[in-house]
């Protein structure tokens, strides 16, 4: 690649999920909302239908945060088609060492969300990806706690949020659990942007310096 292009490219990051009543697209507007708000970074959002009619579009992000509810202790079956989907880019290797993370949403506190999570995580290795954890201890977990900490719901693989099942996305998942997934969203996209750091060609006279200030990396 031209190094003029290397310089200007902008960091992509994709969030991939699957809703079946909108509190989980809730949630992926938050990781967008997070991702979005890093310098140079921009997101493309796709539901897991879309994304297993173009799985080409995926090619050229740096990242892909998975997102999908939790049904009868596993992703739903509409994100595990194109989970299975996703064999055509095993065969190719297409998304060797991308960035890769992952959220869920359920009714219970617990919901075995953990297994959803573990899917995605597997789902990344086996693509040869690079998975990003949340970054969060565990909040509400002492008598200072609260419902309104972050990463109340003490996951660490990936984002979670609890919508209780008679209310609709205009009042779940809760605020803590959707600046839980603007963490997730924004944490991601700065590890994608040390990565296409990591790429860049040394520069003596100074312009790589200048390419990571304008693009708002961290030293």
């Amino acid at each position: 690649m031209p190094l003029d292009n290397v310089i200007d490219a902008t960091v992509t990051v994709a969030v991939v999920y699957h809703s079946g009543y909108g509190h989980t697209a809730k949630q992926a507007e938050a990781v967008k909302r997070g991702a979005g708000r890093i310098p140079g970074v921009s997101v493309l959002m796709l539901t897991s239908d879309e994304a297993q009619r173009q799985l080409e579009a995926l090619d050229g992000a740096d990242a892909i945060i998975f997102g999908a509810p939790t049904y009868m202790g596993k992703a739903s079956a509409q994100f595990c088609a194109f989970m299975d989907a996703t064999s055509k880019v095993f065969a190719t290797g297409a998304w060797k060492d991308k960035i890769a993370a992952g959220f869920t949403n359920s009714a219970s506190r617990s919901g075995d969300k953990l297994a959803t999570l573990t899917q995605f995580a597997i789902l990344a290795a086996q693509l040869g990806m690079h998975w990003v954890s949340l970054g969060l201890v565990a909040g509400n977990n002492s008598s200072d706690g609260s419902e309104e900490d972050l990463n109340r719901l003490g996951f660490f693989l990936g984002a979670a949020a609890q919508s209780n099942f008679d209310e609709g996305p205009d009042r779940a998942p809760p605020p803590a659990d959707l600046r839980t997934a603007e963490h997730l969203g924004e944490r991601v996209a700065r590890v994608a942007q040390q990565f296409v750091r990591g790429r860049l060609p040394a520069q003596p006279d100074g312009v790589r310096e200048d390419h990571l200030r304008r693009q708002g990396v961290e030293r």
